[in-house]
């Protein structure tokens, strides 16, 4: 079994979001499951397919998901250019890379809103929240500015009890910075200490509702500033950002 650490999304060198990319690891999904928990970090498990492509696994230390677009980015920095396949829902992802990036293209998939949203006392949204997905469904809320985004004390077991009622992968609250920039925070886990530091699924999500390439700033709540570029091509949605091997 091969274990390599890189940063994904990292705004300035050394920084970013980290995950592991695990070559020839374990089949099961229990011992998967126990590397990404003892690890505390977000793990793809690579196998390779009899049609050149990969298979994709991802697993975060509280559960397996359909899709990670960071550690998809962690694969890319590692391998360079691949198909993969993800092992959950078969969704297809070409990695490329160019200008220093790494980019994963996905595509909007359908998502249905449900009536009835979570219940977060105090919350201001300033648009409607609506379900959205590139393949992973997340509720996109926007509220006023980066200090409200930032003041944010999220009810995170009403949330994550609402998402699984649901099938909604977490609840992404954004701000608008600039002009095509955005600031963001995601949440899907119980322990506040595992907030993402970044997450691509979220901004290519919020692309598919914009309908526009856009930069997507994350991470200040950990001390883990990144940066997420999207880009839109034809009917795909590219993702990208920095990647860099880091030390275990």
């Amino acid at each position: 079994m091969q274990i390599t650490e890189l940063m994904c999304f990292g705004a300035r060198p050394g920084l970013g979001n980290p995950a592991l990319v695990i070559d020839n690891g374990p089949a099961s999904a229990s011992a998967r499951q126990d590397i990404a928990r003892e690890s505390r970090r977000t793990c793809v498990f690579l196998a390779p397919l009899a049609d050149g492509q990969f298979e994709a696994d991802y697993y975060y230390p509280h559960t397996r998901s359909p899709l990670c677009l960071h550690a998809s980015l962690a694969v890319g920095g590692l391998h360079g250019p691949l198909l993969l396949r993800t092992a959950m829902q078969g969704q297809q992802l070409r990695l490329s890379c160019t200008d220093g990036a790494v980019f994963v293209a996905v595509q909007q998939q359908a998502a249905a809103t449900p009536a009835q949203l979570p219940d977060w006392p105090g919350l201001a949204p300033v648009s409607a929240p609506r379900v959205a997905s590139v393949g992973s469904p997340k509720l996109m809320v926007e509220v006023a500015d980066a200090a409200t985004l930032h003041a944010l004390q999220p009810p995170l077991e009403q949330l994550l009890a609402w998402g699984r009622a649901h099938g909604v992968n977490g609840c992404y609250v954004y701000s608008k910075v600039g002009e095509r920039e955005y600031a963001g925070r995601n949440f899907n886990h119980l322990d506040p200490a595992l907030e993402d530091s970044a997450t691509g699924v979220a901004a290519g999500a919020l692309s598919a509702l914009l309908g526009h390439g856009l930069t997507l700033y994350q991470g200040r709540a950990t001390g883990k500033d990144c940066r997420i570029l999207t880009r839109i091509a034809g009917q795909d949605i590219l993702v990208g950002g920095a990647v860099e091997v880091s030390i275990l």
